[in-house]
C-alpha cells in the first residue's frame, strides 16, 4: 500500500477513500477496492476484497495499564472473497477484520507483541494478544469469539519460543498449552514484522493459527526508517 497525505483522503460515515484504493460498507459486507502501484520493483496490485462478517462485535480491548492503546475485533469470525486482475488470483476462505488505534505512537507504549487468531472446529475463533509495555509488565489478552461477535475471555499462561525467522531474525514467542506450537510456514519476514501460520492445539483440539510478531525497537531503528519508504511509497 501507498502511504497518503491528508489532501488524498476522504471519509464518510459507510466509506474510506485512500489515494485510488477505497473501502466501502454496504450494511452486509465490506468491499475493498485496490489500485495500487507495488515498490520496489513498479507493477500494479488491482481488483477487490470483500470480508462478510458473521457477526460484529462491539468489544473494545485496552493493550496497555493506562489504555493509551486499544484493539477492536470489528468482525471476528467472517469470510472472504479475494478477487483481483493483477496479479491474477481468486480465492476464498476465512476471514478476520479488526481495528487498532491509540493516543500516542506505538514506541512510546510497546517494545513488542505477539498475536494470534485461530478458527475453531465449532465455527467460533480464538484471539489473544501478548503484548510487553514499555513502562509495565506483559499483558496477555485472549477472547474466544461466537460467529455473532459475542466474546468470552480465556488466557494461556505459557509463553513458547518459537524459531526466529530465518531472513530478520525475527524472535517469535506464543502463548501456549501444554503440547507446543509448531510454525508450518513463514508468510512475511520483514526487519521489524513477521506473520507466520502455526499448527498447535487448542481447547484441546489441533487447530491452523494465524501468528504475528511486530518488534517495535526494529520499527523504530534509524536503519529500519530509512529502509520503509522503498518498500511503502509516500504521497503527501
Amino acid at each position: 500500500m501507498t502511504e497518503r497525505g491528508q489532501r488524498h483522503v476522504q471519509r464518510s460515515a459507510t466509506s474510506f477513500v485512500v489515494g485510488p484504493s477505497r473501502l466501502e460498507w454496504t450494511g452486509q459486507w465490506l468491499d475493498i477496492e485496490l489500485d495500487e502501484v507495488c515498490s520496489p520493483w513498479p507493477h500494479k496490485t488491482l481488483g477487490r476484497v470483500r470480508v462478510h462478517p458473521r457477526g460484529l462485535s462491539t468489544a473494545v480491548f485496552e493493550l496497555d495499564p493506562a489504555g493509551r492503546h486499544r484493539w477492536g475485533p470489528i468482525a471476528p469470525c467472517a469470510r472472504v472473497e479475494v478477487d483481483l486482475h493483477a496479479p491474477s488470483l481468486r480465492w476464498q476462505g476465512h476471514a478476520y477484520l479488526d481495528s487498532n488505534e491509540g493516543d500516542e505512537p506505538v514506541e512510546r507504549g510497546f517494545t513488542r507483541w505477539d498475536w494470534l487468531r485461530a478458527p475453531l472446529p465449532d465455527g467460533r475463533c480464538a484471539v489473544l494478544y501478548d503484548t510487553q509495555p514499555r513502562q509495565a509488565d506483559r499483558r496477555l489478552i485472549g477472547a474466544r469469539f461466537a460467529p455473532d461477535g459475542t466474546a468470552e475471555p480465556f488466557t494461556l499462561d505459557r509463553r513458547q519460543a518459537l524459531p526466529a525467522t530465518r531472513r530478520w531474525r525475527i524472535d517469535r514467542r506464543v502463548p501456549a498449552g501444554a503440547a507446543p506450537a509448531v510454525v508450518h510456514s513463514t508468510l512475511e519476514d520483514t526487519p521489524f514484522y513477521a506473520r507466520s501460520l502455526l499448527h498447535m492445539p487448542l481447547d484441546g483440539v489441533p487447530v491452523t493459527a494465524v501468528h504475528e510478531t511486530l518488534d517495535v525497537a526494529r520499527l523504530t531503528s534509524p536503519l529500519v526508517q530509512r529502509m520503509l519508504p522503498v518498500r511503502m511509497p509516500r504521497v503527501v
